[in-house]
């Protein structure tokens, strides 16, 4: 018997949500990041997972968000001082469950 294939495999790089608080698998998740606009901070969603700075993770669900929202996880999750708009997030779930 062969030691190499008694190994389970490995799982992936795994995430906890900032909306429901769960842990699940990075590729689940949605990666949302902080951004600026004309108003301020937002925070804006990077579905690539390749835009600079301190990231959070989200299911990409509207109760996640709602949950997010109402715990004011994203400027906690993102270090940021004072409130942050993130209706951009809010949009692009809304989008994804129109066109699953």
């Amino acid at each position: 018997m062969d030691s190499t294939t008694d190994i389970p495999a490995r799982p992936g790089p795994v995430r906890t949500c900032i909306g429901c608080r769960t842990r699940a698998a990075k590729a689940e998740l949605m990666r949302v990041v902080a951004g600026s606009d004309a108003h301020g901070t937002t925070v804006v969603p990077d579905p690539d997972g390749t835009a600079h700075g301190r990231g959070a993770h989200l299911h990409p669900t509207a109760a996640c968000f709602a949950l997010a929202q109402r715990r004011r996880a994203f400027g906690r999750a993102l270090r940021l001082t004072g409130g942050a708009d993130a209706s951009a997030v809010g949009a692009w779930i809304d989008a994804l469950e129109e066109n699953p």
